[in-house]
This record gives C-alpha cells, structure tokens and sequence, in this order.
C-alpha cells in the first residue's frame, strides 16, 4: 500500500514538472503550451496538479491573445482551487485574476485583486517563495500606470518587478524580465528618452535571446527600430525590422505582425521607395483584417458565453422566486390556520367564561 502511494505521488511529480518544462512554451509555442496541459490534466489525479495544468493551458491562451478562453480555463482552475488548503496557490490564483482583468482593460477589477493578492502575500512567511508572484504584481501596476497615469511612475514599479525577477533564473523570469524591459523602452519613447528606450529593448532582446523566445524577440526588435524611425536612421529601422519579420514568421502574433508592416512601409516611405511601401502598406492592411475577422469570432464566443450566463442567472433567479412564492404561500396558510386555531381558542374561552358568569347568576 505504502509503494503504491509513493508511486502515485511520483506520478504526479513528474506530470508537475512536465507542466514547469512546458512554461516556456507559453510565449514561444503557445499550441503546444495548450496540448500539454490538457495531457496532465486528463492524466493527473490531484487536483493541484489539474489545476496547474489549467492555468498552463489559460497562460498559453493568454499569449494567442485569446483572453475570453484564457478566463475560460481559469475560471475551472478557480474552482478546483477551493477543494485545496494551499496559500501559495491563492496567491497565483488571485494574482492571475488580476493579470486576466488587466489585459481585459478592466482595471479597477485589476487593482482590487492585486491589492488582494499583496495581503495573502505580507501574511506569507517564506517570502523568498513568493518573489515572481511580487514581481508580478509591481509589473502588472506599472502596466496600468502607464495606461493610466504616466511614464515616470510606471517604469518606477517596472524597475521593482524586475529587482525581483533578478532574484529568480528560471527560464520564465528571463521571458518576463524581456516582456518588462520591452514596457520600459516604449515608456521611455513617451518620454522622448532615445537613449534609455535603446538600452532597455536591447535588454529585452537579450533576455529573450537566453530563452530562444522568438516572439519576445521580435517585439524587442520592432521597439528598437522605432527608436531608429525617430532619429530618422530609416535604413537601419528597416534592418532591424527585417530580422523582427523573420522571427516573427512562425510566431502567428497578429498583433505583432501589424506593428512590424506598419513600420516598414513607414520607413520605406521615407526613403521613398515607393515599391516597397505598396508592398508593406498592403500586408499591413490585410493583417488589420485579419486582427478584425478574428476578434469578430471572439466576440461571437463572448455572447455565446453571456447567452449562457444570462440563462444560468435567469434560472436562478426563478428557483429564487418560486422560493418566495412558496414560502409566502406557506407562511399565509401557517398565519391562516394559527388565526382559525386562535378564533376557536377564544370562542371556547368565551363560553367557558359565559357558563361561569351564569353559573354565579
């Protein structure tokens, strides 16, 4: 029995560190993220381990920028969660949910939960546990101080996030600190900070290149050429964005690929080759279709899914009605039936009370 329970908890070891491995894979191979996570979860036992599974497969969502089946998952991971006594894996939880509501642009959703996740994290003895989950949260603020405020106080929680990720060599830190580095460089463009802006995209081409993360790499690299558009160096702008195009190539970003034309056929147009501006114009455009064709397809899921949400709501809210009509129904006839008893209590205390008044007569 003991072997036997040892073998199963080895098992389930090995489908946690199989999920590890696979992280890497959300930035770069998001698909694969996806089919590995829904491996271990089918195999796993444990809820712990399923829900680890989940939250892979909603990150990977995540990075195809497909948020509505990101918080699909999440939602189901959510939900398993709360079978486990676990607070290291309620701060992932509630610092996820924050991260989801950020990229949803819903931010004051986003600071209540980062705020949330900030306690169960002071509360925490191991502090040292918990450091890419602090990282994450300084990050995540200065992203929607940037959206929000300004420049100057983003970079500032950027620099903290990245204090913490230092501490940390996984291949994940190196992928986050590249995303970070990458925010900082377009914070310093706002702030027409040339130099700073160079120096952090080269920082987040550099962490990116440690970990082979294509995609990082590219976005890096069409940050830096905007540097270059802006110094007017359009030919270099347009080596940069050259190799950004190639990386990009198996990446399938949309996103990605319409900021990388959009910057060709501008450079290509200041150096008046006017070929090569059609050219990129074009693809440019047609990725913009593309971008609306598959957000049309996403919104079409959304109502799907509020159709569905609409009806849960609707039925309980029904069975909540009928609660109420059934226990007004009761409670009249319980008020009912006590007034009659009480009506016969008082005619019989009557009579009684009519007999003695005779009986003295």
């Amino acid at each position: 029995m003991a072997c036997q329970s040892y073998l199963f908890a080895q098992e389930e070891l090995a489908l946690e560190k199989f999920v590890v491995a696979a992280t890497i894979n959300i930035y770069e191979n998001p698909d694969v993220a996806i089919k590995i996570g829904d491996s271990v979860f089918n195999l796993a036992k444990e809820d712990r381990t399923k829900i680890k599974a989940l939250n892979l497969i909603s990150d990977a969502y995540s990075s195809k920028r497909n948020y509505q089946k990101a918080l699909e998952y999440f939602i189901k991971a959510n939900q398993l969660s709360k079978n486990v006594n676990d607070p290291v894996l309620q701060i992932r939880i509630t610092t996820k949910i924050a991260i989801l509501y950020q990229q949803l642009k819903i931010y004051d959703k986003t600071i209540y939960y980062l705020d949330e996740a900030e306690k169960l994290m002071s509360n925490y003895p191991n502090q040292d546990s918990i450091m890419p989950f602090l990282s994450n949260n300084y990050i995540v603020r200065g992203l929607i101080y940037k959206e929000k405020l300004n420049c100057e106080i983003a970079n500032g929680f950027f620099d903290k996030g990245i204090s913490y990720l230092k501490q940390n060599d996984t291949k994940l830190a190196q992928a986050n600190l590249s995303i970070t580095y990458y925010n900082k460089g377009n914070c310093y463009i706002e702030l027409q900070d040339n130099s700073n802006a160079k120096e952090s995209f080269e920082l987040a081409i550099e962490h990116a290149q440690l970990v082979n993360a294509n995609s990082l790499q590219a976005f890096a690299l069409k940050g830096l050429a905007e540097v270059y558009s802006k110094e007017n160096e359009n030919l270099y702008a347009i080596t940069i964005l050259d190799k950004a195009l190639e990386l990009s190539k198996d990446v399938g970003d949309l996103i990605l690929n319409q900021a990388i034309y959009k910057g060709l056929f501008e450079n290509h147009l200041a150096m008046g080759n006017w070929e090569k501006y059609q050219e990129y114009q074009a693809h440019y455009l047609q990725t913009i279709l593309s971008i609306k064709q598959s957000e049309r397809g996403s919104v079409s899921n959304s109502l799907d899914e509020a159709e569905k949400e609409k009806e849960q709501e609707l039925k309980k809210i029904q069975a909540q009605l009928d609660f109420s009509i059934f226990s007004l129904i009761t409670f009249g006839l319980v008020a009912i039936l006590l007034f009659i008893i009480n009506e016969r209590r008082i005619k019989k205390s009557t009579k009684k009370l009519l007999s003695r008044i005779k009986t003295l007569q």
